[in-house]
């Protein structure tokens, strides 16, 4: 489609270029530094869809869903039937905390073979509590498309969070049934058990799925896992070895959670040490300072023991948290936890919290914005070959941001956030004293590793919760909620990226 560009000027910048540099920003984590550029070319190119598009996407990497909606609009005005114009503003609308449904069913209009504006729709019923009609909506597309295994794993998510256990993964069985030697549908029902850790039923689906399948490494990589999970040490020792070396990052993380299972520390921490370097290492980190610390290495004591790592601030005097919390229990309309997350016993919000253009979360949001930007400056100085603290202050954004709702008896199991540089809590309401039970009931507890690998390490640190206090805590450090008795424990929770160098 060509562009429309009504007092267009020979010596105006070139739209080209500009769009150029602003993706390059975009990708490099600065989108709002792009912004005065394109806004700038609007003003000699102000009909240039493109234009309008790429600053929507600006301002949506910036999490400013309400400008990005204003310059989506605009692009959808001059080019009503792009499907990427309609699509983008269906997206960043449902993102800022408004009803989008409409929208996502225009966009399928104009791409109707686009798989994520059919999940974007899915994802906007039940932003507004319609968790149902997207799941009758989703599965009678995969009736007809059953081999969409994207679709086939949206629909196993929605069923585990509208509380549908005991048949959640009935669409991969389903489409199984007519198409058995597709190896990515045994795959992805065998990672969707696990994620949830129903481990002996993805046992049982390994062994059905030999008689189909023909990458048997991926098979023996699955059957390792879940033996090792289920307290099967032998046979999965003897996975395990057929499958070296272990060259991806998420098996060398299984084979070192196996090690360290089996009261083996010195070989998980071999595992773990010669892959410091690698691109990914965070998601190893975390099981390697289990291992230094079972060894009595003193190395875990400069990963994880630095005071500079685990700080606490009161927001509270910026936020009036207890109209906050009013408005944040209106974003909890799901029915269950979800899958693969460390909720029990309570609910998370769907999507970027932070995108939301209501007027409380901007006030929060920027709030936060300047106590990160604070807290960045009180690491120094910078350790080069730490993984935390070997990033400078700088530019960062945020990699997912939600709230949690717990019940009483409600925690987070011991989890990591392997994406993330920082992550977080800040308490908004919490139950009185009495219901709470006796310290530490409810408190925030580091290094405590997960309960399924048997260890006996207890937290080497716990932050007693009150209302307004933010803490601040590296992603790849164990962290999770002592359970407590009754009452409500509501709270807001986001992973900063590591900041952009200078």
């Amino acid at each position: 489609m060509a562009e429309r560009s009504r007092g267009q000027q020979s010596d105006g910048p070139d739209p080209k270029a500009i769009i150029a540099e602003a993706m390059r920003k975009r990708d490099a984590g600065t989108p709002r530094a792009a912004i005065p550029a394109i806004r700038a070319a609007l003003e000699t190119h102000p009909d240039h869809l493109r234009l309008w598009h790429v600053l929507g996407l600006m301002y949506r990497a910036d999490e400013d869903s309400a400008n990005a909606i204003e310059a989506f609009t605009r692009a959808v005005a001059i080019a009503p039937r792009d499907p990427k114009v309609t699509h983008a503003l269906a997206r960043v609308t449902m993102e800022a905390g408004r009803p989008a449904t409409d929208l996502f069913d225009k966009a399928r209009q104009y791409s109707p073979a686009d798989g994520s504006v059919i999940m974007g729709r899915a994802a906007a019923q039940s932003a507004v509590g319609d968790i149902e009609a997207a799941i009758a909506d989703l599965d009678d597309l995969l009736g007809s498309n059953p081999l969409w295994i994207e679709g086939q794993e949206l629909l196993a998510n929605l069923r585990w969070m509208n509380g549908e256990r005991d048949h959640f993964t009935a669409g991969f069985e389903r489409a199984l049934a007519t198409h058995p030697s597709n190896q990515g549908l045994w795959f992805k029902l065998i990672n969707a058990l696990c994620q949830v850790g129903r481990f002996n039923a993805a046992d049982t689906v390994v062994e059905r799925a030999r008689k189909y399948v023909t990458d048997v490494r991926v098979l023996d990589i699955s059957e390792a896992i879940c033996a090792s999970e289920v307290g099967d040490p032998d046979r999965a020792d003897r996975l395990f070895d057929r499958v070296v070396p272990y060259t991806e990052m998420p098996l060398a993380v299984r084979y070192m959670r196996h090690m360290l299972r089996t009261g083996r520390p010195e070989q998980a921490a071999k595992c773990g040490e010669e892959r410091m370097q690698d691109a990914d290492a965070n998601e190893m980190w975390p099981y390697l300072g289990l291992a230094w610390r079972m060894t009595d290495d003193p190395r875990w004591d400069w990963l994880e023991r630095d005071e500079r790592l685990i700080k606490t601030y009161d927001i509270g005097e910026r936020v009036d948290m207890t109209a906050f919390a009013e408005h944040l229990r209106t974003l909890h309309v799901l029915k269950a936890d979800m899958a693969g997350q460390s909720v029990r016993g309570g609910t998370q919000t769907d999507g970027p919290l932070f995108a939301r253009a209501d007027p409380e979360i901007r006030e929060l949001r920027a709030a936060i914005v300047d106590t990160v930007t604070a807290h960045m400056h009180t690491l120094a100085p910078i350790d080069s070959d730490h993984p935390v603290l070997r990033h400078s202050p700088g530019p960062f954004q945020f990699g997912g941001s939600w709230s949690v709702r717990l019940a009483g008896a409600g925690r987070h199991t011991n989890h990591i956030h392997p994406r993330g540089w920082y992550s977080s809590a800040l308490y908004v309401s919490l139950p009185l004293q009495e219901d709470f039970g006796e310290p530490p009931a409810g408190w925030l507890a580091f290094g405590k590793p997960p309960e399924e690998l048997g260890l006996d390490l207890e937290p080497f640190e716990i932050v007693e919760p009150k209302v307004g206090t933010l803490a601040l805590f590296p992603s790849i450090m164990w962290h999770g909620t002592i359970p407590f008795d009754a009452g409500e424990r509501l709270t807001v929770a986001f992973d900063v990226q590591a900041p952009i160098s200078p």
